[in-house]
């Protein structure tokens, strides 16, 4: 038992030590978000990125954790500064990837956190962009689950604001599931991330349904 153990501890120890300096530090930068530690996480995402100067996914992520605190920003400076700040993260992801979808609809999400903002204010002009940048994207990659997912996303939210039902757009979720389980993970640190999410939505899609 003892030597399964020492054997054990060898090979997990061997598996952290032959992890690249990219590898740790992206699992690091990963550690501090789930830990809410979000300037850490993002001032790491941000000297990966500085290294890996070929690679979009370190300043994708700096802009992602950036976008996502701002949701909860009450301070219109600091939220623009937060969303500016994230803009270039993603301009720099997109100069690496042009065209590619997961950037494309995280620019939407930054439109979005403008619009959730203050609606009146940032509506008009950055809702039509939205809208382009999801048909865009959806062209590009129409089995991509998350592009499928917050293309659904946003019409519900467009179907709500203006009093409508969102449960035509039930289906754009169900499908977005059926593309999440069949995707296949192969890169490591992609954002895969969605299912879940995907789940809880129609779960109140069919609670909606059933109410009507």
């Amino acid at each position: 038992m003892k030597k399964i153990l020492l054997l054990l501890t060898l090979v997990f120890a061997a598996s952290v030590s032959a992890q690249t300096d990219y590898e740790k530090g992206m699992t690091k930068a990963f550690e501090l978000w789930k830990n809410q530690k979000n300037t850490e996480a993002i001032q790491l995402f941000e000297r990966i990125a500085t290294a890996e100067k070929d690679n979009w996914l370190p300043p994708f992520y700096a802009a992602t954790v950036q976008i996502i605190s701002a949701f909860r920003e009450k301070d219109e400076t600091v939220l623009t500064a937060k969303l500016n700040k994230a803009k270039e993260y993603l301009d720099t992801a997109n100069a690496i990837s042009k065209n590619n979808p997961e950037i494309m609809i995280t620019y939407a999400l930054l439109n979005t956190a403008y619009i959730a903002f203050d609606g009146q204010k940032y509506g008009m002009t950055l809702s039509g962009k939205n809208v382009a940048i999801y048909n865009k994207a959806l062209a590009i990659a129409p089995n991509n689950p998350r592009v499928v997912l917050s293309k659904a996303e946003w019409d519900m939210g467009g179907a709500k604001f203006f009093g409508q039902p969102i449960e035509p757009f039930c289906k754009d979720v169900k499908k977005a599931i059926e593309l999440f389980k069949e995707e296949k993970q192969t890169t490591k640190f992609y954002p895969y991330n969605g299912l879940e999410r995907a789940e809880k939505i129609l779960e109140n899609c069919e609670t909606k349904s059933s109410q009507n």
